[in-house]
């Protein structure tokens, strides 16, 4: 016979709780979190008009996919880029460690709006590149790479020296002291910060419209001024991106689970 208690509190922080219990607690959430919503959306007075936006349901799955091709080129772009930079923020050589350094603050010190208004209208022009979709994933991919610089250089550093100095003592080169003892440790430290960055490139793609890139949310934005359902429209965008967000966060937790050992 379960107590009252063991319903509702986990034994112990982060601790894993029986799945008939999480699955439970997860009902009277959901079920609080939906009475809330019935609750405002009743207050508010809104009319829906869900009827108006079904037409154009093609738009929305053509733009949904299309921010799936860029968030998906963008993350293997910017992650291979941003263990580069990593690497040469850690350079003997001091101007590409000095260039790395500068890549990194500029990114990081300007918005992503005005980045993208300088990287397409004169880079883009200078070089000829008229691709917006190929423009869109290579300025994606050079804002985030940046931002996962840092996350890689700081699991790089909170690998302790004397993992360097066994590898070392083995006989280890320095690139197979980095695929052999620092990557696998720094991957499980930097995972949370990694996902969030990753979650954050996706949400930051809808930027892209601005470009003339017919992506999620630039089909949201027609489909809103074709029929004048705002909120229906953005509704259904926020719903898109769930989709998109929901798995990798859902992955990577299982990535820390199957990665975390006691130290």
């Amino acid at each position: 016979m379960r107590t009252f208690k063991s319903l509702f509190f986990a034994a112990a922080s982060g601790s894993s709780p029986d799945r008939k219990i999480l699955f439970f607690n997860a009902l009277l959430a959901g079920a609080g979190v939906v009475l809330l919503s019935a609750w405002i959306l009743s207050r508010s007075g809104l009319q829906w008009d869900w009827n108006a936006i079904g037409g154009y349901w093609r738009l929305f799955v053509s733009g949904w996919s299309t921010t799936l091709g860029i968030s998906l080129a963008a993350l293997c772009l910017s992650t291979l880029l941003g263990a580069g930079v990593a690497l040469l923020k850690r350079s003997t050589f001091l101007p590409l460690r000095l260039l790395a350094h500068g890549y990194v603050e500029l990114v990081r010190g300007t918005p992503l709006l005005a980045q993208i208004y300088v990287l397409f209208y004169i880079v883009a022009e200078a070089v000829h590149l008229e691709n917006r979709l190929v423009a869109g994933i290579l300025i994606l991919s050079f804002f985030s790479a940046a931002y996962l610089a840092e996350v890689f250089r700081a699991g790089i550093d909170s690998i302790g020296r004397s993992q360097w100095e066994a590898a070392m003592a083995i006989g280890l080169t320095r690139p197979q002291t980095y695929r052999f003892v620092v990557f696998p440790q720094a991957l499980r430290v930097v995972l949370p910060a990694l996902t969030g960055q990753c979650v954050s490139l996706i949400k930051d793609s809808s930027l892209l419209s601005i470009i003339g890139l017919n992506e999620l949310t630039q089909s949201a934005r027609n489909v809103a001024s074709y029929t004048f359902s705002n909120l229906e429209s953005y509704l259904l965008l926020a719903a898109g991106y769930m989709l998109l967000t929901l798995p990798i966060s859902w992955w990577t937790r299982r990535l820390e689970k199957r990665f975390r050992y006691e130290t």
